[in-house]
């Protein structure tokens, strides 16, 4: 950020030579700027045409535009560059408004305005580029180009409201079936369930399932149930039925839900022995 605010307060040359031309500040409809952006320079884009009526001390200005759409030259970008084209893109449609235009000329009174232009050109065979600013000229007259109300400026308010109101998701009748997926006899899940067996757990003798657990309790002192009916293998009712017997349930934190072995049947080392 430093860097821009650098270089923009850089001493730069500006060439005045026509500082002392007057020009006008024109304001002109969306659909002329857009039209005229896209044009080359010294592209003739309309006539205007100056008559004093007899009545009226004001003049009668009259802008005529062309249709400067067929003779459109490379698109500039905000530095007046040249932007690659981009054919493979969808083209908007092209607003062509009414030909005739009036304009509304007012005073520009105490201000000082005056119209300035920067031209960016590319070096060839060098990723710089030259830059000129240039005043062309002290604005002596301001105005707003409005268009005649005729039939075509009409069509084009038409269109204008057509285009805003129409939804961008619209309803199509199709006259073919069209099928985004193939229809099959049975899903691959439903297919999964079936071949997936379901493993049936069998009781096996008190004692050898009290073995399992002591063993089991050897390497860790607390359980809850859905790990120990994984380590044995045992329907989960059986299997509560001999925890029952030989460890208590804890109802309280911090090893709540949780299986420990009784008192009587445990052989964990106390604190002084370990050390």
């Amino acid at each position: 950020m430093s860097l821009d605010l650098e270089k923009a307060h850089e001493p730069r040359d500006v060439d005045i030579s026509a500082a002392g031309r007057g020009v006008w500040l024109v304001k002109v409809p969306k659909y002329l700027s857009e039209q005229w952006k896209t044009c080359a320079n010294g592209t003739e884009v309309g006539k205007l045409r100056i008559s004093k009526p007899r009545v009226s001390s004001k003049p009668d200005i009259v802008f005529t535009s062309f249709d400067v759409s067929k003779k459109a030259g490379p698109v500039l970008d905000s530095n007046g560059l040249i932007m690659p084209t981009t054919s493979t893109l969808p083209k908007k449609p092209t607003m062509v408004g009414s030909k005739n235009h009036k304009f509304i000329v007012t005073n520009v009174g105490n201000q000082n305005l005056v119209v300035m232009s920067q031209l960016k050109t590319e070096i060839p065979g060098k990723d710089t580029y030259t830059e000129r600013i240039s005043v062309e000229g002290k604005v002596v007259q301001r105005a707003e180009c409005h268009p005649i109300v005729d039939d075509q400026y009409k069509q084009l308010k038409k269109d204008q409201v057509q285009a805003q109101n129409t939804p961008q998701r619209q309803v199509k009748l199709l006259t073919t079936i069209v099928q985004s997926y193939k229809p099959v006899n049975d899903h691959i899940s439903n297919e999964e369930r079936k071949t997936k067996k379901v493993e049936k757990r069998s009781r096996v003798e008190k004692e050898k399932v009290m073995d399992v657990l002591f063993n089991a309790f050897e390497k860790h002192q607390f359980y809850n149930v859905k790990d120990l009916v994984g380590i044995t293998k045992q329907p989960v009712p059986y299997l509560k039925e001999i925890l029952k017997e030989i460890c208590n349930y804890n109802m309280t934190a911090p090893h709540k839900n949780m299986w420990e072995l009784k008192p009587e049947f445990r052989h964990y080392k106390s604190h002084d022995e370990t050390t």
